[in-house]
């Protein structure tokens, strides 16, 4: 029996939408750990527009997990630059830092159902072990059958057992051998804070996700979304994975990398662009329209198959 009818109801559930009977509900989950930039853009342009255009509803989360790399205020700059953008969002905006009962349900679930174990592994001991596919580090098993002599637990780590498979409707089939290319993960790291890789997963069950539209650099993570979503009893969005914007060196546009913020001054063009960018183009006479008629026009003309089926392209102008 899944576990999450049995989860305490608190202030992430959404309410429902009168105005759309679609099932299709996606997001758009920023981190507050600096602005948004144009690879956000991509991110939530593209999920907007492919609930929008089911007639589905979008909802906003603010992933504010890692209270260590929150920027104070960022959360309400985030907000403003979205509504500056022409976003407007299905109910309440969610925040993970108040999801804390539900992941601790979630981890007392799969303790109990024998998926889980305590790891004693320091950064120090893994620095020889081989990579992920997703480049992380590929787990060597020390731990899954008991801690070594003279090992306290500090982490927890999920069995990754078997091949995941799922079809992307964008990157197209994916398949993964978890033990060989992903490894044993964490799921509660040894400073006591949730990884993304669960939380994320129950975030998405609590807000009734049926469309996760991101960008590909997550892709690596699919694979053990879904067997953690198999894991706990829930049901498996569908996925589908944007190409990357990259500056000439092939680095992800990204906080780390400086990537110039979202002004709203420029709302307009940077919305075309991201249009461009995603294989929808708008027509000349509308690229210099306000914010919400450009969003109008690509809710009404988004064709998901339309997007580029690649890990990453480069952006023209270096944004």
């Amino acid at each position: 029996m899944p576990f999450f009818p049995a989860l305490p109801q608190v202030t992430m559930k959404h309410p429902p939408c009168a105005a759309s009977s679609s099932p299709v509900v996606g997001r758009f989950a920023p981190s507050p750990t600096g602005r948004l930039h144009f690879g956000s853009l991509l991110a939530a342009l593209a999920s907007h527009c492919d609930a929008r255009s089911r007639g589905g509803r979008w909802f906003v989360r603010i992933d504010d997990l890692d209270a260590a790399r929150a920027l104070p205020g960022m959360d309400a700059d985030i907000l403003r630059t979205l509504e500056a953008y022409g976003f407007a969002w299905d109910g309440e905006v969610a925040y993970q830092s108040r999801h804390l009962a539900q992941y601790e349900a979630a981890f007392a679930a799969l303790r109990e159902g024998g998926w889980l174990y305590p790891c004693g592994c320091s950064r120090k001991d893994l620095a020889e072990a081989p990579r992920a596919i997703d480049g992380s580090t590929l787990y060597p098993g020390t731990c899954r059958e008991g801690l070594p002599p003279g090992k306290a637990a500090r982490a927890w780590r999920f069995r990754a057992e078997g091949c995941v498979a799922f079809d992307d409707r964008i990157q197209g089939r994916i398949v993964e051998d978890l033990p060989r290319e992903v490894g044993d993960f964490v799921v509660k790291r040894a400073d006591g804070v949730f990884a993304y890789q669960l939380a994320v997963v129950i975030d998405d069950a609590l807000a009734s996700v049926t469309d996760v539209v991101r960008g590909a650099d997550l892709l690596g993570s699919t694979a053990r979304q879904i067997a953690l979503h198999r894991a706990l009893g829930l049901p498996v969005p569908r996925y589908a994975h944007l190409p990357v914007a990259v500056d000439a060196r092939g680095d992800k546009l990204s906080k780390q990398t400086l990537a110039r913020p979202l002004e709203t001054a420029e709302a307009s063009a940077r919305i075309a662009q991201a249009l461009d960018f995603l294989g929808h183009a708008p027509p000349a006479e509308l690229r210099g329209a306000p914010p919400a008629e450009l969003l109008a026009w690509a809710v009404a003309h988004w064709e998901i198959g339309k997007v580029p089926a690649r890990r990453q392209c480069l952006h023209p102008d270096g944004l």
